[in-house]
């Protein structure tokens, strides 16, 4: 069956092009040949004065015959010939004399004239050359219909390519032209397993046809940004050996009705044309929104028309096309459409790596350099894993790249303190002192704000009786800085290593609110109520977010177990209400009277934190060995 995207796969390839255009130089050679008419061999004198034809009145004796070429154009000729004469003279006149000519010489002297035809004038070309011949001809028609000619280009532009922002981009990949393979996906051994075993199904389809599975394997792939799923799908198709065509799903939105669709059906039918292809569609959670959701009936056009697809056709036409979807999003964190859901067979969930395979990926990172420029004896990886907790491989690259950039700069090589330094840059941002420099009250505010999120984090652990080298060892700190962070649009903060707990306590997250209450508490132990500065205002945001969490949408402070903002009326929210505002005030209170215990410890440590602008985690530990004396802690306890 004819197919014009077949037809663009075979014009690619040069000796089509190549034939096609010798054939097109044939055609035309024979059509000019074909056409070429013996011209006659008679000297042509031109001219454009009108008198001659006058003069002919005259000498009709002598005239062999008049004729006029051309009496409808904007320069009609006057052609004549006297009879012992072999010269043809041509007289170019203006239309608006001809007419006069024409009646008052021509027709009023009975002098005997005639309408040049065609044939003659194919006979006879030299006439008509004064004007600068056929391509005269042409400039004065495209000059005469220039517009026209504008409207017509563009209507086959847009036609050929679309309006800007109509359609999709879509880029086809050949297998030999994929870069990387599944080694380069580090850990994760999991998910590999997934991608060999959804490459089994496709390359035996026939075994799994036996169990009555022929539909196409659609592919639907989730989880965090930077995890590999792009990566991945190149992977599959260059295992496989298919072609990819990759697109973003946020081209399908157009802004034009219908537009989505068309563009869908468009990657469809080319997909097709290449017989066994992978579509992979990335960015496309907006697809998979249940439907139904607007007003207007043609939003859910797009994703009907990538349900049919999915679904397969029935014909052998695109038996061979796999759809591959990517989304940051799946139906364990979003609302997403059933019927989407049901169409995907296989379903991939990618996660942020562990901390031992955050330590192989940094090392397959940092092994890519060349030799002399990480100093592996003083690169404590296990350290650098467990500080960029939470970081997907895409990010740990990041940091890897920014420790490179940084060690240029320094001229140095890389090890464990400059991937720390990587890493505050990466997530952070650059910092300044120069912005704090001359603030010394704020300064002043701002290390007691600080120090009260660090008491705050280890107030447990000193409550428990620990030592402080236990504490050190328990404690995420990374290290407590008075440089301001533009990107944080704060004038200090207290960097900490990330947590792999994933599945939080009800007193492991009291302990986070009472540690986010720290920073606040501190102002308060020292400046009074009225002396809190605005500068909490990021902490009791969060506080408010996690305390809504525990109490509405967990319910742990209820036996009846609810999800209490699912609820919309009045009655229920004031309720819960209530209930937050009083965990807020029993939480922060008792920060309140915790953070009083380290007032002194914190006198001591904020004149240090303000002469050296940073402390480190041994450095602060270091301090408090000498400062700090936990046994009236642990009375409290």
């Amino acid at each position: 069956m004819f197919n014009l995207y077949k037809l663009q796969l075979a014009l690619k390839n040069t000796w089509v092009r190549v034939t096609l255009v010798v054939l097109a130089v044939a055609a035309v050679a024979f059509a000019v040949l074909s056409n070429e008419t013996t011209q006659d061999g008679s000297p042509v004198v031109r001219s454009q004065n009108i008198s001659e034809i006058t003069a002919l009145v005259g000498q009709r004796e002598k005239l062999d015959y008049l004729l006029i070429a051309r009496p409808l154009s904007d320069a009609p000729r006057y052609i004549y010939k006297y009879k012992d004469s072999a010269q043809l003279h041509v007289v170019k006149v203006p239309s608006t004399s001809h007419l006069s000519l024409e009646r008052e010489v021509l027709l009023r002297n009975g002098l005997p004239y005639a309408i040049a035809k065609e044939e003659y004038l194919a006979s006879h070309k030299a006439v008509l050359q004064d004007d600068g011949g056929t391509m005269a001809t042409v400039t004065g028609f495209a000059r005469r219909h220039a517009f026209d000619i504008f409207l017509v280009t563009l209507l086959l532009f847009v036609l050929k390519f679309g309006i800007p922002g109509m359609g999709m981009s879509a880029s086809v990949i050949t297998p030999d032209k994929l870069k990387g393979s599944m080694d380069d996906l580090i850990g994760m051994e999991d998910i590999k397993q997934e991608v060999l075993h959804l490459e089994d199904m496709i390359r035996n389809r026939s075994v799994y046809k036996q169990h009555n599975i022929d539909k196409p394997f659609n592919v639907m792939l989730t989880g965090p940004a930077g995890t590999g799923k792009t990566k991945l799908a190149g992977y599959l198709a260059k295992r496989l050996g298919y072609p990819l065509i990759s697109a973003s799903g946020s081209a399908l939105e157009s802004g034009y009705i219908g537009g989505g669709s068309k563009s869908l059906n468009a990657l469809y039918r080319k997909a097709c044309a290449r017989g066994n292809c992978i579509i992979f569609l990335d960015e496309a959670q907006a697809l998979f929104m249940p439907r139904g959701r607007g007003e207007k009936k043609w939003e859910d056009d797009t994703a009907n028309t990538l349900l049919g697809l999915l679904d397969g056709v029935k014909s052998d036409e695109g038996k061979g096309v796999i759809w591959v979807v990517a989304s940051n999003f799946d139906d364990n964190n979003s609302s997403m459409d059933e019927a989407m859901l049901r169409r995907f067979s296989v379903k991939i969930n990618f996660r942020l790596p562990n901390k031992t395979e955050r330590q192989e990926l940094l090392r397959s990172f940092l092994s890519r350099k060349e030799e002399g420029l990480v100093d592996w004896n003083d690169m404590d990886l296990n350290q650098v894993a467990e500080i960029t907790n939470n970081l997907s491989p895409a990010l740990l690259e990041t940091v890897v790249e920014r420790a490179s950039m940084l060690s240029i700069q320094d001229k140095t090589v890389i090890n464990t303190d400059l991937m720390f330094r990587a890493f505050e840059r990466a997530t952070i941002g650059l910092t300044d002192r120069a912005t704090t420099a001359e603030k010394t009250r704020q300064r002043e505010r701002i290390a007691l704000h600080e120090l009260g999120h660090f008491f705050m984090q280890i107030d447990p652990f000193l409550r428990e009786g620990l030592s402080l080298a236990e504490v050190k060892e328990k404690s995420h700190l990374l290290k407590i800085s008075t440089e301001s962070v533009s990107k944080l649009n704060a004038l200090g903060y207290v960097l900490s290593a990330g947590d792999d707990m994933s599945l939080r306590t009800l007193e492991e997250m009291e302990r986070d609110v009472m540690q986010l209450y720290g920073g606040v508490a501190a102002e308060e132990l020292f400046y009074g109520a009225r002396g809190i500065s605005v500068g909490s205002q990021n902490d009791i945001q969060k506080a408010t977010s996690m305390l809504d969490m525990m109490v509405n949408r967990l319910s742990m402070y209820s036996r009846s177990k609810l999800d209490y903002s699912q609820f919309k009326n009045e009655t229920s929210g004031e309720h819960t209400l209530v209930q937050v505002e009083a965990k807020a005030d029993e939480l922060y209170s008792q920060t309140l009277k915790s953070i009083g215990d380290y007032r002194d410890v914190m006198e001591s440590l904020k004149d240090v934190l303000m002469e050296r602008y940073v402390l480190s985690k041994d450095a602060i530990f270091t301090l408090l060995e000498e400062r700090l004396d936990p046994a009236p802690l642990r009375l409290v306890a």
